[in-house]
């Protein structure tokens, strides 16, 4: 081998071992970039498990929260539905009372317009089953009233007329009146805990 042949074969060799050199230092960078991108890509899955962790509790909550709303509202509007289902029983049994004690409870409601006078008016089904004594047990409790010939749109119960004063004694009327404390009552009796 001639001298340039030793300086070519001294520049290959040289040129061999610079191109390993920068060949181990590209996968060295390489290796590194890749294990700096698997903490990274880990990381970020972490993190986004984390976020999608906490998103799916808060949707649990909500769709529980929304869920306990609509049993509670499905739970009201069925107490509702009773209790209006007892108030019609109600008004239906006072209405169909046997007419001694239909016209007791008129004559205690009568007594708490004690000292009252006026006129009376009933609907047409108790007018035409007044009793003979009706005007006298009124007087009795305390109230002077005459009966009207015309009929009331009431379903059971009376009206006194006292000038342009009106009583509203109708039985629907007083249950009306007093919804909350026969809602209060109904609660009590049919859905107790």
């Amino acid at each position: 081998m001639n001298g340039g042949d030793k300086i070519l074969s001294r520049i290959k060799s040289d040129c061999d071992e610079n191109i390993r050199a920068i060949e181990k230092e590209a996968a060295d960078t390489c290796s590194q970039i890749l294990e700096e991108g698997r903490v990274q890509a880990d990381k970020a899955a972490l993190e986004i498990a984390q976020k999608a962790e906490v998103k799916v509790s808060q949707i649990n909550a909500s769709s529980k929260s929304r869920a306990e709303l609509e049993i509670r509202n499905a739970l009201l509007k069925r107490r509702r539905r009773e209790i209006d289902i007892t108030v019609d029983a109600i008004l239906d049994y006072l209405i169909n009372l046997d007419d001694n004690e239909y016209f007791n409870i008129i004559y205690r409601l009568a007594s708490k317009l004690s000292g009252r006078q006026g006129e009376i008016l009933l609907n047409a089904k108790d007018i035409s089953r007044l009793p003979s004594d009706f005007g006298q047990k009124l007087e009795q409790n305390g109230l002077s009233a005459n009966v009207s010939k015309t009929p009331a749109e009431i379903s059971g119960g009376f009206i006194l007329k006292c000038g342009d004063i009106e009583e509203n004694m109708d039985f629907a009327a007083i249950i009306a009146d007093k919804r909350d404390e026969t809602e209060d009552l109904i609660n009590r009796e049919l859905f107790a805990e």
